[in-house]
């Protein structure tokens, strides 16, 4: 039987029908929503205050002018971490392994903070491009220096996020088919793999809660600098 690793990082399909849309909306179905009543049930206050503390820490650094983006910011945490912690799940498809996803949610979000920039203070933002103190033989070299690094990072931002959760998968498939293969021929290695594999598992939902927060601390730490 020939066995491709790859072919949990493929977008589903039902009859021909992309499911990608479906597994982008299911994680939103899953949150509680605030019902009517005086007082919230534990859940609900647990959810609130996690949120508030999160985007309290976040946006401590960055001027009142970018608070405006805390609901920005929140959701796509929200987004992200349930999308990440759902796709460790057997038999889940996780889309923020796919490199297409990721830059389309790097790409406007970082061009946002650009543009914010450009508009607000543009004297200021262009002075990222050449640090103070710069010979004048190394100007030119250091313009296209920084510039090259400006744009290399939405890329930094989407290949980060797929990187790190593509190699997880990969590791935990990989374990997993050592150990059920090993298991009618060394039982005692098949049980420390197994153990080994657990270990791996508890490694990669850190991995995804963590990928998610600097997903979103990278792009805060890009507004900080534009507003």
């Amino acid at each position: 039987m020939a066995l491709n690793f790859f072919d949990q990082f493929m977008s589903p399909m039902f009859l021909g029908i992309p499911l990608m849309a479906l597994a982008l909306t299911l994680p939103w179905i899953l949150f509680p929503t605030p019902s009517s009543r005086w007082i919230n049930n534990r859940l609900l206050t647990l959810q609130g205050w996690l949120i508030n503390q999160f985007t309290q820490q976040l946006l401590l650094p960055i001027n009142p002018q970018g608070h405006k983006w805390a609901l920005m910011f929140s959701s796509l945490m929200i987004f992200l971490l349930s999308l990440n912690m759902l796709g460790l799940l057997p038999y889940t498809f996780t889309p923020t392994t796919q490199l297409s996803l990721n830059m389309g949610l790097a790409v406007p979000l970082w061009l946002a903070t650009v543009i914010i920039g450009m508009r607000n203070q543009p004297t200021h933002s262009l002075g990222h491009l050449l640090p103070e103190g710069t010979p004048a033989p190394l100007i030119p070299i250091l313009i296209i220096i920084e510039t090259i690094s400006l744009f290399i990072r939405p890329l930094a931002l989407g290949v980060r996020l797929t990187a790190n959760l593509t190699a997880g998968h990969l590791l935990i498939q990989l374990i997993a088919t050592a150990a059920f293969v090993l298991l009618p021929l060394m039982p005692t290695v098949a049980l420390l793999t197994t153990v080994l594999l657990f270990l791996l598992t508890l490694l990669e939902v850190a991995v995804a809660m963590i990928q998610a927060y600097v997903f979103v601390l990278l792009l805060s730490l890009y507004l900080q600098e534009n507003v």
